[in-house]
């Protein structure tokens, strides 16, 4: 299974590592920008005309179809970037796909954060920032990490923005490469060529894309486990700690 594909015996290895590759490359990108967007929304920007704006954008973004966000990748980063067809182009493409998703997500978590949670951190002389960083973001972690496996998802089933801007073939020279300018060709995109698409000669192409769809669903099941995991853990570390004192032990907040 882990092995690359032929005519004879079908493998999925190289499109499974460049799923998770693709995947590592978009989460990249859309991490670091969906929480400093979401930071600025809900802590920094006044309600206003400008804000209402950038938030009814968001929205309108989010509605866009993905194949229309394709185009635009095949435009901006095949064309006018010269990247060509790579993981570089289809990563990058994802990233404004599922940017919306990540800012409304994300600001939704930390605007769920109790108000007493700021005004206790800054009666207690922290900046606005240390207030962010070591209280606000803290206790959106289990919420952020949710629009994670959300855009995680969606990045793994996305096929017509890729076929777009990395194509349907991986070159053999490219098989489980580092390289983001190679071509590559996700789990999704290969289900859709030998499910939709078809393979003359191919034998058992059928079976072979129920396999490869199976894979998928499993990664994505491992995923939210691990981030399920993840998410306890935070939340049993957020609601306090247990402390000795005489005659027993109590539980305070953090």
């Amino acid at each position: 299974m882990f092995t690359p594909g032929n005519f004879d015996q079908p493998g999925i290895g190289p499109q499974i590592w460049v799923s998770l590759y693709t995947l590592f490359l978009t989460l990249l990108v859309v991490v670091p920008l969906g929480a400093g967007a979401s930071i600025y929304l809900s802590e920094y920007a006044r309600p206003n005309r400008m804000t209402g704006l950038i938030r009814f954008s968001v929205e309108a973004l989010s509605s866009v179809p993905s194949v229309v966000y394709g185009v635009f990748g095949a435009i901006v980063f095949l064309t006018q970037m010269k990247l060509g067809y790579s993981l570089l182009s289809g990563a990058l493409t994802l990233a404004l796909l599922n940017l919306p998703l990540m800012v409304r997500v994300t600001e939704d978590a930390i605007r769920s954060v109790p108000a007493s949670y700021r005004e206790a951190s800054l009666a207690l002389a922290a900046s606005k920032w240390e207030t962010i960083r070591k209280v606000v973001l803290p206790s959106a972690l289990p919420g952020i990490l949710t629009a994670v496996v959300l855009t995680a998802g969606r990045i793994l089933g996305e096929t017509a923005p890729l076929i777009l801007t990395m194509g349907a073939t991986i070159s053999p020279n490219a098989y489980f490469s580092l390289n983001p300018l190679n071509t590559g060709e996700t789990l999704a995109v290969h289900i859709w060529v030998i499910k939709i698409v078809g393979v003359p000669g191919m034998p058992k192409a059928q079976e072979a894309a129920n396999g490869s769809a199976a894979v998928m669903l499993l990664i994505v099941l491992v995923i939210n486990v691990l981030v399920a995991v993840l998410s306890s853990q935070l939340q049993k570390r957020l609601q306090g700690t247990v402390v000795p004192r005489a005659g027993g032990s109590k539980r305070v907040g953090n």
